[in-house]
């Protein structure tokens, strides 16, 4: 279908902040919509406020009271005619309840329709779903399961087992388990937090893999039949659950590993009915196994290094497929070229448990040159607030191969310069994980971070 005449939003509100939020903006210009940006009262000076066509202020700093708001979100639509919404990644982005309300006000979500979101959203739904689909998993429960049934269940698969909730994401809601004396405690202070982060208690138990590497696969569907992947991502650099460095292709994979984990994302898509642009996460094993994790039913933090390799806009298609429009790819028209990392750069100080720094950033100098992309809504004289994500950007570099991408990472991250009296990034301790012989040599796992910070 010629772009000049397919169908298209109008008017677009981003429900959210920070990059993603102008990230969208731009987007949205690219394809001559108009943009809405909603903010908090810090925010109302933000990079996206100034970028957008509009902006409503919906609220105070508390995301309850501002980006989780979700009926202030949904009247500034209302008022201001927009005919779809962006969630972005993070706040209301994989709230089944937020897209139902879309869906019942006649606003389109970008993203899943709210069944589909809730079954994906629930992770032992999903891995029920996954495990009919014919995905592999790791040994564990299909359901959620009582204390006793669940230190049983930990006893017939073999520690160390992880805790997961239900509900939630981001790395939040799940506990490790080595020992098992302590999982009768580490059980009921799981099912605590989730309750407390989620408003969903439920948690279920399986095999925990301590020397794997994650591997996601990002995919694209139209809601119609059509599906394609557009390659795999190795997120092993992690804090906490919480990835710190992403690249594309994940290196060091058994031959065909990667075509067949990128079939099993699109199988596994096809299966749940998903529309628009979703991850399917894993785990892979130092065997060569796989298995299935979660989805993530939204754009992901990382997207640009897909971007990168093989020249689609994942934004755009996102927006693409939400006003009704068929996938114009099919699955051979997907090339992958070279290599490309993201760092994020944090507000934090990995001296002190990465523990966030927020305050007045005085200068603000990021990185440039030949490959580099940086996707950032900070500049001097912004103050970083503490009620939200720490993320101030995400440096992406482009080679034709792996040790070229790491040779350019290593020299933006030498240049990309934050100072500020309390302000404190991760940008030198990346740098140190990327001059790490076992990252160097792709031999790293998700334990790497960890090991690094050991005395």
């Amino acid at each position: 279908m010629n772009p000049a005449t397919e169908p298209m939003f109008a008017k677009v509100l981003i429900a959210n902040r920070g990059e993603i939020a102008l990230r969208v903006a731009r987007a949205c210009r690219e394809l001559g919509v108009a943009t809405v940006a909603v903010h908090s009262v810090p925010d109302r000076d933000s990079a996206v406020v100034r970028f957008a066509d509009e902006s409503v202020q919906i609220g105070p700093a508390a995301p309850g009271k501002s980006y989780l708001n979700a009926a202030a979100i949904l009247e500034a639509a209302q008022r201001t005619g927009a005919d779809a919404v962006h969630p972005g990644y993070g706040f209301l982005s994989e709230s089944p309840d937020f897209a139902e309300a879309c869906e019942d006000l006649g606003i389109v979500l970008v993203g899943p329709p709210a069944g589909v979101m809730g079954r994906l959203g629930d992770k032992a739904t999903a891995r029920s779903l996954m495990h009919a689909a014919g995905l592999p998993l790791l040994p564990g429960g299909l359901d959620p399961l009582g204390p006793e049934e669940a230190a049983a269940l930990a006893g017939r698969i073999g520690f160390p087992v992880i805790i997961k909730a239900c509900a939630g994401g981001g790395g939040r809601g799940m506990q490790v388990v080595h020992d098992p004396d302590r999982f009768a405690e580490e059980f009921r202070r799981t099912q605590a937090t989730a309750q407390m982060l989620f408003g969903d208690g439920r948690v279920y138990v399986e095999k925990y893999l301590s020397d794997a590497r994650h591997v996601e696969v990002q995919v694209l569907c139209d809601g119609r039949g059509n599906a394609i992947h557009l390659g795999e991502r190795d997120c092993t650099v992690q804090r906490r659950h919480q990835k710190l460095i992403e690249e594309t292709p994940a290196p060091s994979l058994p031959p065909g590993l990667a075509e067949q984990m990128g079939a099993s994302a699109v199988a596994g898509a096809l299966a749940a009915g998903y529309v628009g642009a979703g991850t399917f996460e894993f785990l892979l094993a130092p065997d060569g196994e796989y298995y299935f994790m979660e989805v993530n039913c939204r754009i992901q933090v990382e997207h640009p290094v897909t971007e990168m390799v093989t020249g689609i806009d994942l934004v755009r298609e996102q927006l693409r497929i939400a006003a009704g429009n068929p996938l114009d790819l099919e699955q051979d028209d997907v090339r992958l070229r070279g290599v490309a990392l993201e760092c994020r750069i944090n507000a934090e100080d990995p001296a002190n448990g990465f523990v966030p720094t927020p305050g007045l950033i005085e200068q603000f100098i990021p990185a440039g040159g030949p490959f580099v992309r940086v996707d950032t809504h900070v500049h001097a004289g912004y103050t970083v607030p503490p009620n939200y994500d720490s993320l101030l950007a995400k440096l992406v570099v482009w080679a034709p191969r792996r040790d070229e991408a790491i040779a350019r990472m290593l020299r933006a991250l030498s240049e990309f310069t934050v100072t500020g009296d309390r302000v404190r990034t991760t940008g030198d301790f990346l740098a140190r994980v990327l001059d790490d012989d076992r990252f160097r040599g792709a031999t790293h796992t998700t334990a790497l971070v960890d090991e690094l910070l050991r005395p």
